[in-house]
């Protein structure tokens, strides 16, 4: 164990993993004055930014991809007769599931997803504009989808297929 807290507070540049391990056994052993309060801080911060900045991600992506399904599938099918979305169908699939996964393992996340979702909608609509070639204005101003749409698969499996058959 280190002698002082300046020898903690150096570790955390030189040597990140025994920084933690040393803080966690100071946390075990109850010894809160020990600790590296200031690293510490910055660290579990960090940590809440980076959950946020996943799921804003991750929104981003499948939100555009359901806007691209929506707008642009049956456009794209009539083109080209082999053209069956799987690799959208994938991706929606895929972030669908990552964030669920998300959620499940940061339940504290699930208080922002609102505001996650709004957040990421202008983003995504961008993204599907770019990738489409669609007019921006070809996509509705705010999210047409609801959470209940957006994080369950099966609901979106149904409601997408609309789009296949219209």
């Amino acid at each position: 164990m280190l002698d002082n807290m300046s020898e903690l507070s150096s570790l955390y540049d030189q040597n990140y993993t025994e920084w933690a391990h040393q803080n966690a056994v100071l946390l075990k052993t109850r010894r809160f004055a020990e600790l590296d309060i200031a690293h510490l801080l910055e660290e579990l911060e960090d940590m809440g930014k980076s959950d946020h900045r996943e799921l804003a991600s991750r929104l981003r992506i499948l939100l555009a991809h359901l806007l691209k399904w929506q707008f642009q599938y049956q456009q794209l099918s009539d083109k080209w007769r082999e053209f069956d979305g799987r690799s959208w169908r994938a991706t929606i699939i895929e972030q669908c599931t990552s964030i669920n996964i998300l959620l499940r393992k940061k339940p504290g996340l699930k208080s922002v997803i609102i505001d996650a979702i709004n957040d990421a909608y202008p983003e995504a609509v961008e993204l599907a504009t770019n990738e489409t070639g669609l007019s921006i204005d070809t996509f509705p101003k705010t999210c047409p989808y609801t959470k209940e749409q957006i994080l369950n698969t099966e609901l979106w499996e149904k409601n997408t297929q609309k789009y296949q058959t219209s």
